[in-house]
């Protein structure tokens, strides 16, 4: 199992990203797949996961109606794209999987065993 994040970058607050996982090692015609973060001296966090079954997405509180975690256009990846960004959601992002784990939300509650390396995402002017 592989997972390789890419898209991160500095952004002006208010504004746009979009992250892509590459997933290989497993299809995505099952298990959930999210996306986590991690800011300096933070806890690392979920902030949106989707089942790959079904497509049914799961956001916390703090991105609903500012993220959204989708398939990629490209074979095998997903997807997060972020708008409105403020500087609070400077973080390192990082997508996470666990095979044995279809549902969204379970995913987003708990600490996958797979991790793909981070990609840095900084918000300021």
């Amino acid at each position: 199992v592989q997972l390789q994040a890419s898209g991160g970058g500095l952004v002006q607050p208010g504004g746009s990203l979009r992250l892509s996982c590459a997933a290989s090692g497993f299809t995505l015609n099952r298990p959930a797949v999210g996306w986590f973060r991690q800011a300096p001296g933070k806890e690392r966090e979920a902030v949106s996961c989707l089942s790959t079954n079904n497509d049914i997405t799961y956001y916390p509180d703090f991105v609903k109606g500012r993220f959204t975690i989708s398939r990629g256009e490209t074979k095998n990846t997903i997807d997060l794209q972020m708008t409105n960004l403020t500087p609070e959601d400077t973080a390192v992002y990082f997508c996470a999987t666990d095979l044995s784990q279809a549902s969204s939300y379970a995913l987003c509650h708990s600490r996958p065993p797979n991790w793909g390396q981070g990609t840095q995402v900084t918000v300021s002017s």
